[in-house]
């Protein structure tokens, strides 16, 4: 019998997969499509996924390929792109995003990973070559999950082989939905509750040489306003050899109404495509048109006995804010050590009862905040008062206001710098994407406050009470080596940091390990196994020197002590609650 059955080869079924093999969890991948996606999709990674991947072996070979920090730095809003004046392509707004490609104070502080910027179609690649380098044989594209049933002690599966018509079954212990929800979730049930059908999208694909229009090499992602038509469009450069203005691939999004046919024809969308961007004659190929509609979406379960669900499976977001692969990854993160701890008989059953409700609100809040997203870009339109239907030359001569100079157009232009400036709530919302917190049977509260928070979208604020991800600090060992304190946790293990004078921690630990994976460690600013050179860590710990903090496998906070009074009894204590267990082992 194999432990884990995955179905589904996106991000969230090859990120399980490479976790569970880093962890000697026995799986089987399967996917119905043949190849890893053809479209660009998902583009953005965060901080928080860069560090998996970073686990992974494959940060850097997704930096190289990705977008350079510097052409990522912003956001920017353009009157349309190409045209017949000088008005067309000129730039109104801009923002700065994702931490503004690494000059950001707060970003560089709260993660040794930066964000960085990779389609779908280049990163999938990346995963799927890894995951098959550390599970030979076990990743299988175009094998489909036909039937399935469950009962007390695993999932029984009949997989097809689409290339040969060859069926065959297979025994697992758990099942991994990462298939999108097309047929796992279905087949039990599940329901997705949310808003749909919020806006409608032909997304086109093409390749194209627009140097000679996109100007600001720092934008990485354009919003166009098109007073000539008085719709809008966005523009994302897909590279895959250089980015910005000289990337040689992009994506544009055009918005449709429910009811407009024109949506649902190649050569109308292509059509439509041209005059959006003013480039009735240039040279243009496209690859491929998809459709799709705006929706925030979460199912009503996580879980079903036996059966996860990951990802899109789970829930799906507008992209406006990136969160949705970002979120489908980090759903893997925090299920796969949770699955090896009760393989390998760490943790009781118990513990994967903690794995909807810690995702099930991140990502609820997460789908909630891509659609306000999504929303507020309405709002900015609006603010432009760009009519559709209405005269073109009408349109342009409200456009032009915004830089006219002109004292009775300045509460106007005011008006549409603050509602652009509002969208800091999609590219700056660093604490959705990295501060998200956890509260559940595998996180021990030690009776503090949440910290308070001014701006609980925009700004994270490091801290290692329980629940929380662990804070970031750069540490030295005796020989001045620096490295970061995420580098100290290891694959599948807790760890414990204890300030300089926690030593009866240590030893309680290292008592321990026989029994759990256990690794401790000091951390002082003057004193301990590795030094805190700059006090991040000491400002950041919530404990005295002799206090300690102890963090699960994915890297969050689980418990936290003061004073070191019966120190094995109360780390025995708190491992086997955060790992369900009744009776120490």
């Amino acid at each position: 019998m194999l432990d884990v059955l995955i179905v589904g080869g996106g991000g969230a079924g090859l990120t399980a997969s490479m976790l569970l093999s880093r962890l000697g969890v026995d799986h089987l991948l399967v996917s119905s499509l043949q190849a890893t996606s053809v479209l660009p999709k998902a583009h953005v990674l965060n901080q928080r996924t860069m560090e998996i991947l970073s686990d992974l072996g494959i940060s850097e070979t997704i930096y190289e390929r990705g977008t350079p920090p510097e052409q990522m730095r912003y956001s920017g809003w353009y009157a349309g792109l190409a045209g017949p004046t000088g008005d067309y392509g000129r730039r109104f707004g801009l923002v700065e995003s994702w931490g503004c490609g690494g000059l950001s104070d707060d970003w560089a502080a709260a993660s040794s990973q930066r964000q960085t910027n990779l389609p779908q179609i280049r990163l999938e690649p990346i995963l799927k070559a890894r995951a098959e380098e550390l599970a030979p044989g076990r990743i299988r594209f175009g094998h489909e999950l036909t039937t399935f049933t469950t009962d007390a002690d695993g999932v029984t599966a009949t997989v097809l082989e689409r290339g040969s018509g060859h069926t065959y079954e297979v025994r697992a212990r758990y099942l991994l939905a990462c298939d999108g929800g097309r047929t796992v979730g279905r087949r039990l049930g599940v329901v997705m509750e949310g808003a749909r059908d919020l806006a409608r999208i032909a997304t086109v694909h093409l390749s194209a040489d627009l140097s000679a229009f996109a100007h600001d090499p720092e934008v990485l992602i354009r919003w166009l306003t098109l007073p000539h038509t008085g719709g809008g469009a966005t523009m994302v450069p897909m590279g895959p050899d250089h980015w910005g203005p000289d990337s040689e691939e992009w994506v544009v999004h055009l918005n449709y109404a429910a009811d407009d046919p024109r949506g649902l024809d190649d050569e109308q969308v292509a059509a439509d495509l041209r005059t959006a961007l003013g480039l009735e004659d240039h040279p243009l190929t496209v690859h491929l048109i998809t459709r799709w509609s705006i929706e925030g979406v979460v199912a009503d379960r996580f879980r079903d006995g036996r059966v996860f669900l990951l990802g899109d499976a789970a829930h799906r977001h507008p992209p406006t804010g990136g969160l949705g692969l970002n979120s489908a990854i980090q759903d893997a993160a925090n299920l796969s050590w949770k699955l090896a701890a009760v393989l390998h008989s760490h943790a009781d059953e118990r513990l994967l009862d903690t794995y909807e409700p810690e995702r099930k609100p991140v990502t609820a809040r997460n789908v909630q905040r891509s659609v306000e997203n999504a929303l507020n870009h309405i709002v900015t339109s609006q603010a432009a008062s760009i009519v559709p239907g209405a005269d073109p030359e009408t349109n342009w001569r409200q456009m032009r206001r915004l830089w006219s100079g002109l004292p009775e157009d300045a509460e106007y232009a005011r008006a549409v710098r603050r509602a652009i400036a509002g969208q800091s709530m999609e590219f700056n919302e660093h604490n959705i994407e990295y501060g998200y917190t956890y509260a559940s049977a595998a996180i021990v509260g030690d009776g503090t406050p949440e910290p308070d928070n001014p701006d609980p979208i925009r700004l994270y604020q490091p801290c290692a009470r329980p629940g929380h991800p662990l804070p970031h600090a750069w540490l030295e060992d005796d020989h001045g080596h620096r490295l970061p304190v995420h580098d100290l946790v290891r694959p599948g293990r807790f760890l414990l940091i204890a300030g300089e004078d926690g030593h009866d921690w240590c030893r309680a630990a290292a008592k321990l390990a026989d029994a759990w994976p256990l690794d401790a460690v000091r951390v002082g600013h003057l004193d301990g196994d590795l030094l805190d050179p700059r006090s991040t860590w000491t400002r950041h710990r919530g404990h005295g020197p002799a206090g300690a903090v102890l963090v699960r496998p994915d890297r969050f906070v689980a418990w936290r002590a003061q004073e070191p009074a019966d120190t094995a009894a109360q780390l025995s204590q708190a491992l086997q609650s955060i790992l369900g267990q009744a009776t120490t082992p």
